[in-house]
C-alpha cells in the first residue's frame, strides 16, 4: 500500500528557502540534484514510511537528503506529513521548535 504523501506549510516553506538559497549561491546542477534526491527519498517513504530512523521525539522519523539537511516527517494512519527540512548546520534544539 502506497502511503499519500501531505506537506505541511512549514515543510513547503523550508523547501523553497532551501531551493532560493541554492539559486542564490549554487549552479543549476546543485539545484537538479537536490531536487532529483528529494523526490526519491520521497517515493521511498511513500512505499515504506518506517523505513528512516526516529528523532527521538513524539513519533517524528528523519531522513538524510544530503550532509546539510534533513527532512522530518510523521505517519499518521495511510498518510505521511512532512514537517519540514531541516539545516543539520543549525542548533539542534531549534529542530523540533
Amino acid at each position: 500500500m502506497a502511503y499519500e504523501i501531505v506537506w505541511l506549510p512549514k515543510a513547503e516553506m523550508t523547501f523553497e528557502g532551501i531551493i532560493s538559497w541554492l539559486q542564490t549561491n549554487w549552479t543549476d546542477r546543485e539545484i537538479s540534484n537536490f531536487v532529483a534526491r528529494t523526490n526519491v527519498v520521497l517515493d521511498m517513504i511513500r512505499i515504506n514510511p518506517k523505513l528512516y530512523r526516529g528523532a527521538g521525539k513524539r513519533k517524528i522519523r528523519e531522513v538524510v537528503i544530503n550532509k546539510q539537511i534533513i527532512l522530518l516527517y510523521r505517519i499518521k494512519s495511510n498518510k505521511v506529513e512532512l514537517l519540514t527540512f531541516f539545516d543539520t548546520r543549525q542548533n539542534p534544539n531549534k529542530k523540533f521548535k
